[in-house]
């Protein structure tokens, strides 16, 4: 089947020229050293992608932490026509090997890996500065672009399984950059901190958001593999008035600097289950907060509402359509994405009547706010019952305790599979006993686990926590199973 092509408004030039020509002196970026205005980064974004188009660049590999340098190019590459590509620079050098020459890419940007591919062309932007300042050369015009042309890929699934490349247009972009702008408002004199990484689609997403509203990119200093800088550090630099954070990355801001979410006027959560003592400490510091939702596939977001405690994603957002078939959640609309990059083209899997599978099981209630259920893969029968972890996670996770669980299955002879946990606790875990007097209420008896166990100590690589690595790193250090 063919990819479904957005019925987004056609536009002329893109979000962040549009925002230069609306907001010429409103600022598009900051950070700790300068700030950019729109004017003068769009002037240089065209600049930069003369040369892709000089170069003839069709997909560029980007690697590294956030910076300047990778926002100018992904907006150079949707004006050369170039695809972005960018990779985590956390993986293994071989790995990013192996992708760039599964996905062909034809130059890359890695100022730190100078060894990664040689043989291809390097793009360098040592004079990023001469955007900085007003020039009196006439720059480059504004490219008019095909909105419905792809500009980008980010890897999904990568935990799972082999990456699948997942490839957006512009339009998908600004589909879920305006569905999202209904619920939470952003304008010019906002800005967002880009505390994702720009090879996540959350990353991008910000990117347009601000450009669309006129609002700033709030960009933290550059991370290095020796120099780490924390969320809260950011905040307290930028005073970010937007951000977007998943539980664990909200879970250290607090413990480390809630003082810093003072100029905060929305935070949006995704990434999982937000637990009740999360929940209970935004409200004491007046945080407006909404839960989340997304998926690459879908150019980030799809339900977002208020946080709550009885776990809803919230409601769907303007672009987007959703149905529940046989328990899985299925999603299609403005924001679906042109498909997966393979080496015959792209390949967009839709059911028979063109709808995208999530593999997500969920439930709408009857004020239409979603409830997501857990993964397809992730599920387990226990004693001839499906049961979703991610149900008995979510319910851990109202314990003012329990600041993170995973729920796995153990082999029993008579049940087939029980259901076990880790918890990673704020002080002292609870016992076996009050854990489950706690459940009595919100779960089903037989989906209360067995036992529990202390949350193994295991470096985090990830924005979500990676289950299978958690679960035997514990059973590794010997935990009781």
């Amino acid at each position: 089947m063919s990819p479904q092509r957005s019925t987004y408004p056609q536009l002329s030039i893109s979000p962040l020229q549009q925002a230069a020509a609306t907001w010429p002196d409103a600022h598009a970026l900051i950070t700790p050293e300068y700030v950019l205005s729109f004017e003068l980064l769009a002037r240089r974004v065209r600049e930069v992608a003369q040369q892709l188009k000089a170069q003839k660049i069709k997909r560029l590999g980007v690697i590294g932490p956030n910076s300047v340098e990778q926002i100018i190019l992904y907006w150079a590459c949707a004006e050369a026509g170039a695809l972005f590509c960018p990779l985590s620079w956390r993986f293994p050098e071989s790995q990013l090997e192996g992708l760039i020459r599964r996905f062909a890419l034809d130059a890359l940007h890695a100022p730190a890996l100078d060894r990664l591919c040689p043989a291809l062309p390097r793009i360098h932007l040592e004079d990023t500065t001469r955007g900085m300042a007003a020039s009196t050369e006439a720059p480059p015009v504004a490219a008019i672009l095909d909105l419905l042309q792809p500009v980008n890929l980010v890897l999904s699934s990568g935990s799972t399984g082999e990456p699948k490349a997942a490839v957006h247009t512009l339009a998908n972009h600004i589909a879920s950059a305006e569905g999202a702008r209904c619920l939470i408002p952003l304008s010019p004199g906002d800005r967002w901190l880009l505390s994702l990484p720009l090879f996540h689609i959350g990353g991008i997403a910000i990117l347009n958001r601000c450009a669309l509203a006129g609002a700033a990119v709030a960009l933290p200093e550059q991370q290095t593999p020796t120099k780490q800088r924390s969320v809260a550090q950011a905040m307290s630099a930028l005073s970010p008035t937007h951000v977007s954070l998943v539980a664990a990355q909200l879970t250290a801001l607090l413990e480390d600097s809630p003082d810093s979410l003072n100029s905060v006027k929305a935070l949006l959560l995704g990434g999982g289950a937000i637990g009740g003592a999360l929940l209970s400490r935004l409200e004491a510091l007046g945080i407006c907060a909404f839960t989340s939702y997304g998926m690459t596939e879908m150019s980030s977001q799809i339900t977002t509402g208020p946080a709550n405690s009885q776990g809803a994603s919230g409601a769907l957002l303007p672009g987007r359509e959703l149905r529940i078939r046989e328990g899985e959640i299925q999603v299609r609309g403005e924001t679906l994405f042109l498909g997966y990059l393979e080496e015959d083209g792209l390949r967009l899997p839709l059911t028979d009547d063109g709808w995208f599978a999530t593999k997500d099981c969920g439930y709408l209630d009857e004020s239409g706010r979603l409830f997501v259920s857990g993964r397809l893969d992730n599920m387990f029968i226990c004693g001839g019952e499906n049961l979703h972890p991610e149900e008995i996670e979510a319910a851990l996770c109202q314990h003012p305790q329990v600041l993170e669980a995973i729920v796995y299955p153990k082999a029993d002879n008579t049940f087939g599979l029980l259901p076990h946990a880790l918890l990673r606790c704020r002080n002292a875990m609870p016992t076996q006993a009050e854990l489950d007097d706690f459940l009595a209420s919100r779960i089903a008896r037989f989906k209360r686990p067995r036992a529990y166990q202390a949350w193994p100590d295991v470096a985090t690589r990830g924005l979500k926590t990676n289950r299978k690595a958690v679960v035997a790193a514990a059973l590794r250090a010997g935990e009781p199973q």
